[in-house]
């Protein structure tokens, strides 16, 4: 759907990914760099609002917003409808679930993409030890659980996604922000760049931490690549905790079992070839250190 036909949706929030990409910050269309880091798509219908910085209130917001920007798939809702309308396929499909004179519409396109994204809950093993199967989880798993609760990462990741029920600013007790050792860009502003409120700056919406193994890098500059160093540095900046190598090995190790299943049908045929992602610009400078001009409208 991109104004070129080279970036999907699934360009950077890929499955096999937990629903995000590996890659500090994503690369859309004329292989622009995006600012910041692409959240999953796995289980967002679980989020309270969506976006790092919480822009949308919804599914149906949210999926419309990357499609016109100009440094994610650069295009339009004409060219949108008209490439879903000429191909038979979709056109067949579109008049087969919403009828009516004009089935292929924005509005519908948009209540297509997210309902295909409230179908992609992963239930997993965690699950089926809080509904009371102690042997769903190994001994380090359930060690690694209890340091979780105990250390205060609850204090933030909580609910049926382990995240996505408020936001949090980063660097709650030490801050971040001064330690990180690059120039800050406007996706380092959070909630700010939405409410224009002091209080509000460096405020993101707490991430999910279901399949938080498949969707290195993590945080919203993509800057941590491992498990253990995103765990070090929550312990850090946002606990004033300096954990140790056990406590961070327990940790990830509960953190590994948040894995869960994909469901069947998220794996559709699709009527066209998925377009991947181009490959970066030349450039010594990193994606999360490059700043960007454009407001960031990227998840």
């Amino acid at each position: 759907m991109s104004g070129d036909g080279s970036v999907a949706c699934v360009t950077c929030h890929q499955l096999e990914h937990g629903g995000a990409e590996p890659r500090r910050t994503s690369i859309g269309i004329g292989g622009q760099v995006g600012p910041i880091n692409s959240p999953p798509v796995l289980n967002a219908a679980l989020n309270f609002v969506q976006f790092w910085d919480g822009r949308a209130p919804d599914l149906e917001t949210q999926c419309a917003g990357p499609i016109t920007n100009p440094l994610e798939m650069g295009s339009s809702w004409d060219r949108v409808l008209s490439v879903i309308q000429n191909d038979p396929t979709y056109a067949a499909e579109f008049a087969a679930v919403f009828g009516g004179e004009r089935p292929i519409s924005q509005e519908n396109v948009q209540s297509a993409i997210a309902e295909y994204e409230r179908m992609l809950i992963t239930p997993g093993r965690f699950d089926r030890f809080v509904r009371g199967d102690a042997s769903a989880l190994t001994d380090e798993e359930r060690r690694g659980y209890a340091l979780f609760v105990s250390v205060g990462c609850t204090a933030c990741h909580t609910g049926p996604n382990l995240g996505g029920t408020m936001y949090q600013r980063m660097g709650l007790v030490r801050d971040y922000f001064q330690d990180v050792g690059r120039p800050l860009t406007e996706a380092d502003m959070g909630c700010y760049n939405v409410t224009h409120d002091e209080a509000d700056r460096h405020r993101f919406k707490v991430p999910t931490l279901r399949n938080v193994a498949l969707t290195a890098p993590y945080l919203h500059d993509g800057s941590q690549a491992t498990l253990p160093e995103v765990v070090r540095v929550m312990g850090r900046y946002q606990l004033g905790r300096e954990l140790s190598d056990e406590q961070v090995r327990s940790i990830v190790a509960f953190l590994n079992s948040l894995s869960g299943e994909v469901p069947r049908d998220a794996f559709p045929e699709t009527p066209t070839a998925t377009p991947s992602a181009p490959p970066p610009p030349d450039s010594e400078t990193p994606p999360a250190e490059r700043p960007s001009s454009e407001a960031p409208t990227a998840r």
